[in-house]
């Protein structure tokens, strides 16, 4: 069925769905997982994966039911926030008291291959259907044969679909945002663009210019042309190669990426993305999907065939949101949807 939703936003900076009566809970206690990758494991394409071991990190109640919980290509274990990484990716949502309870649920997130010190310095081609089979490993090595729920956001949500296409039996529920069952053409031919921007950078020398660059065109797909209007002026600079408001905007986002992304492991990434497939009628775990009608990268129209498409779903909800396709990080009706795909887990 498909429930559409009046648009509430979230002004603040803040991420998504954080709970005014836990904004400041305390750091919970977590570890850090090392797990071995065996060395016959060979990527789809045949490929051999430089680094030998899978990092994650394990969250929340222990013994509690699992979630595992997965970002687009920026994210990685730190979810939640810690006294050295920061407040984590989507540390509004996963919480004591949020709509991902670590006072209920045990939350496994992972660093998407490739990752580490070793990482190749040319890129690798990696399909989202290898890195759930990662995930596997790291249950297999967690001794969790099934998770009771997989929440996916972007190139978490499209790993989530291949982790229920390839592994039913280990997984209860499916909750999937922003991400559909193939890549849209036209965010292929974004990403495209942004691709040849690192590989000339890459040939240039100048491989961290080339990722603040690129990155600053990919803010451009991620939000609205309305979110932009209402932010940024039109005032133009004095002379002409001066820069304009939202270009300040963009260059900031820009600078700041190559700390957490190399011109390699985006090219790999980026890649993944748009080789991803599954097929719809073979995942069978119930399944919640929520899209946004203002989301450029993956379009409601995908999500709506994925929805018509999958044989066990529960939900799909629809709404429309000022922040485009970040709209899961910024947006605070997501934080109801959650809270009721995850409701009856039992405890």
């Amino acid at each position: 069925m498909t429930t559409a939703l009046a648009e509430k936003t979230f002004l603040d900076t803040d991420p998504v769905c954080r709970p005014a009566r836990k904004s400041f809970a305390p750091i919970l206690p977590a570890r850090d997982i090392i797990v071995p990758i065996p060395a016959d494991f060979r990527l789809a394409s045949g490929e051999a994966l430089t680094d030998p071991v899978i990092r994650a990190r394990l969250q929340g109640r222990p013994d509690a039911p699992l979630v595992i919980v997965a970002g687009g290509i920026s994210s990685g274990r730190f979810v939640h926030r810690t006294e050295t990484n920061g407040s984590g990716w989507w540390s509004g949502a996963v919480t004591a008291g949020g709509p991902i309870d670590l006072d209920r649920f045990q939350v496994l997130a992972f660093d998407f291959a490739p990752d580490g010190p070793t990482a190749p310095a040319t890129p690798l081609t990696v399909t989202t259907g290898d890195q759930a089979r990662l995930l596997a490993l790291l249950l297999d090595h967690l001794e969790a044969p099934r998770a009771a729920a997989f929440v996916g956001c972007s190139y978490g949500g499209m790993v989530g679909l291949a982790f229920a296409e390839g592994f039913p039996e280990r997984l209860g529920q499916l909750v999937v945002i922003s991400a559909a069952h193939r890549p849209h053409p036209l965010a292929t031919a974004w990403r495209g663009v942004q691709r040849r921007i690192l590989q000339l950078a890459i040939e240039a020398g100048r491989p961290e210019d080339g990722v603040a660059l690129a990155r600053e065109l990919s803010m451009t797909t991620y939000r609205t042309p309305e979110e932009l209007d209402a932010r940024f002026d039109t005032v133009a600079p004095e002379r002409a190669g001066g820069r304009y408001p939202v270009c300040d905007y963009l260059g900031a986002r820009g600078r700041a990426y190559p700390a957490v992304m190399t011109a390699s492991r985006w090219l790999t990434l980026s890649d993944s993305i748009d080789r991803h497939a599954v097929t719809p009628e073979a995942i069978t775990t119930p399944a919640t999907l929520i899209g946004f009608t203002s989301d450029r990268l993956v379009p409601i129209d995908d999500m709506r065939e994925l929805a018509a498409r999958l044989p066990n779903l529960f939900r799909l909800v629809e709404a429309p949101s000022l922040y485009g396709h970040d709209a899961f990080l910024k947006d605070a009706f997501v934080a109801d949807v959650l809270t009721t795909a995850l409701k009856d887990i039992d405890q």
